[in-house]
């Protein structure tokens, strides 16, 4: 990595300020998202990993609305996912990776879900991660989050995203070059 990418990663303090000020807030409106845990036992593990506050101003930029929705009990990591009652403004439209996108010939969307995750330095939700937290509130009701996609579907040119409706979560496929409007991705780092 180059010294010039490097820096593009650390927030001057004024956004590190701002994003942590907006981060304790959430945390402390949707504490049942995170129950057993403490704002300063967060601040701590960011203060830790500044490259990660990065990482979470992307979410945020982007719409995310990311807040910690638990910890992981094998590596002590906190979990932090995209929030937003629906998939981030900023990430819609994309299709689901960088193979897709590259087969489409024309209208090609501006970008695709896996390769803007990664840019940002999150993940894209398994499936299962998408339903742990659907049980913390109500999310895509009204659009739909690319999903990590199991090989066996992606190498039949399909992939796979969530949302709820009529109070479920549902699973869908779709050919991996599509995208719409409504549709875009969430993501998950760990801290």
């Amino acid at each position: 990595m180059s010294n010039s990418h490097r820096q593009e990663r650390v927030l001057s303090a004024a956004q590190r300020d701002a994003l942590l000020k907006t981060l304790k807030a959430r945390f402390e409106k949707h504490a049942k998202r995170h129950q057993a845990l403490e704002w300063d036992t967060v601040r701590v593990r960011l203060a830790a990993a500044p490259e990660k506050l990065w990482s979470l101003h992307e979410m945020e930029s982007s719409g995310g609305e990311p807040d910690v929705i638990g910890r992981d009990a094998r590596t002590g990591e906190l979990l932090f996912c995209d929030c937003a009652a629906e998939t981030p403004a900023g990430r819609r439209s994309f299709c689901f990776d960088r193979e897709a996108l590259d087969s489409r010939k024309e209208n090609k969307p501006a970008n695709d879900a896996v390769s803007a995750a990664a840019a940002m330095g999150i993940d894209l939700l398994t499936e299962e991660q998408y339903r742990e937290l659907q049980t913390l509130g109500n999310f895509d009701e009204k659009t739909s989050s690319w999903v990590q996609t199991p090989a066996e579907i992606r190498k039949l040119g399909g992939a796979i995203f969530c949302d709820r409706r009529y109070g479920r979560v549902f699973t869908y496929h779709n050919s991996a070059s599509s995208y719409y409007a409504g549709r875009g991705f969430r993501g998950m780092l760990r801290v």
